[in-house]
């Protein structure tokens, strides 16, 4: 029996070593097909660092050499952004995918000074793009390059954004960020390119479900219904009940569904193309460092919205949203039926009454990936999927820099900031140097739990 109780305990070993290389694994964005949580506004790629200069970072008695400037990412389906970092000291991934995201879901949101970077977007390059104008402005005598531009932009940023003690290399580039950061003055956060509020509801078939408002600054939104439409009949109406195929900022928007349907439920979509408003923060599950737009030209931007039905019982519309100030996921049901609504959410229950609707705040660690579905009747299931990315690593050691030999972010490493062969310097910041040391302690575990098992066995063999 001992033998036995320590062979469980040695799996138990085992098991937590591959816990731990899971977590390193799920921390990778999941495919777009596995979660039913929508995204609003632009969706880019990070093509790389286009427009820099250099600038060091004074932190824990080192002083360290990044490259500072300006961003390019390319826009899903059409368009490109132009875009600084607010995450000093994570490493931006190659070709991350980012998508637009409240202050709220990002450092932005806790930071009283989130405002004042907007305003250095609205008044430095690119936005003023007569450098000549910029420089005299600044009162700079030397002139300006765009590169001078850029990299005194982002280091006024990088005070704000990170609390860091940067300056920008070049005299120009830093006199011109001492300008931009003692003239910033608070702003409010610009509005989304697109949403749709609320993202999810919920009803009886045969009643209008909603509404759905549309919120874009673009002159008008196409509006596609669900992919199904012809087979379940479920159409997209305004308030008249008349089809909707393009709607405007303030439009409503609601699911006809047919009286005779069975519980189920379905999607719209609406998109555009408009410049994104300056400001905009984008993330991207990958822990890349989170960006704020500088600049964008005519891009495809989108939002959906879901609609749950059922004849009678529970019907729960879901949505969920990340909040750094409370440091973790809200999921959000609202319960449209005639019976309670009852969910679990990490081992514990929460019930929503009939024509109620509840809050439930997830708590997470910073950079814990979350993976969580809710189910309902009729066979509804969530899917809510991402990583918290709340911080900035202001207060984490040394930083490095690596260069790369093409114009893409690198990972972070521990080299010295050099020219590729293209000559081309781009750096990345960050702690990523501790991946290796925690995937190691991960492998680590799992070969111990394995050994550990062979032992027992063995023992238990020769007792036998």
């Amino acid at each position: 029996m001992r033998g036995r109780g320590t062979s469980r305990l040695a799996a138990a070993a085992l098991v937590s070593g591959l816990v731990a290389a899971g977590a390193l694994t799920a921390a990778r964005p999941a495919a777009a097909d596995e979660t039913a949580q929508s995204r609003s506004g632009a969706s880019a790629t990070m093509d790389g660092l286009k427009t820099f200069g250099a600038a060091v970072i004074h932190d824990g008695g080192q002083d360290q050499q990044v490259s500072a400037g300006l961003f390019e990412m390319s826009v899903d389906g059409g368009g490109t952004l132009q875009t600084y970092c607010v995450d000093l000291y994570n490493p931006t991934q190659r070709d991350a995918k980012y998508h637009e995201t409240p202050w709220s879901g990002t450092s932005l949101g806790a930071n009283k000074q989130a405002g004042r970077i907007r305003w250095i977007l609205q008044h430095s390059y690119p936005q003023v793009n007569d450098l000549a104008a910029l420089a005299e402005e600044a009162g700079i005598h030397g002139g300006l390059t765009e590169q001078d531009a850029a990299a005194g932009t982002q280091v006024a940023i990088w005070r704000y954004s990170d609390g860091a003690h940067v300056d920008a290399v070049d005299p120009q580039a830093e006199q011109l960020a001492d300008h931009l950061f003692k003239s910033a003055r608070n702003l409010p956060e610009p509005a989304a390119s697109v949403t749709l509020d609320p993202p999810a509801v919920s009803g009886h078939p045969g009643a209008l479900l909603g509404p759905v408002t549309v919120h874009t600054d673009a002159a008008g939104v196409a509006v596609s219904p669900p992919a199904d439409a012809g087979m379940s009949g479920v159409r997209i109406v305004g308030k008249d009940g008349k089809p909707v195929t393009a709607a405007a900022n303030g439009t409503q928007l609601f699911f006809s569904v047919p009286e005779d349907a069975a519980a189920g439920s379905a999607r719209l979509t609406v998109q555009a193309s408009t410049t994104v408003p300056v400001g905009r923060a984008f993330t991207s599950d990958s822990r890349s460092q989170t960006q704020i737009l500088a600049g964008s030209s005519e891009s495809t931007v989108s939002a959906t919205a879901s609609a749950t039905w059922a004849a009678e019982g529970p019907i729960p519309a879901l949505s969920a949203n990340e909040d750094c100030v409370k440091g973790g996921v809200d999921i959000t049901a609202v319960n449209r039926g005639d019976e309670p609504f009852t969910f679990e959410l990490l081992g514990a229950e929460h019930t929503v009454p009939a024509g109620a609707s509840r809050t439930v705040t997830m708590p997470l660690q910073e950079d814990q990936p979350y993976d969580v579905t809710i189910t309902g009747p009729a066979g509804l299931s969530r899917r809510f999927t991402g990583v918290l990315d709340c911080r900035t690593r202001g207060s984490a050691p040394a930083v490095t820099t690596q260069t790369v030999a093409e114009p893409s972010p690198a990972t972070v490493g521990g080299s010295t900031a050099t020219t590729g062969a293209t000559g081309t310097n781009l750096a990345a910041t960050g702690g990523g140097a501790l991946t290796p040391v925690i995937a190691g302690s991960a492998i680590g575990l799992v070969v111990i739990g394995g050994a550990v098992l062979i032992l027992l066995r063995r023992r238990e063999a020769d007792q036998g």
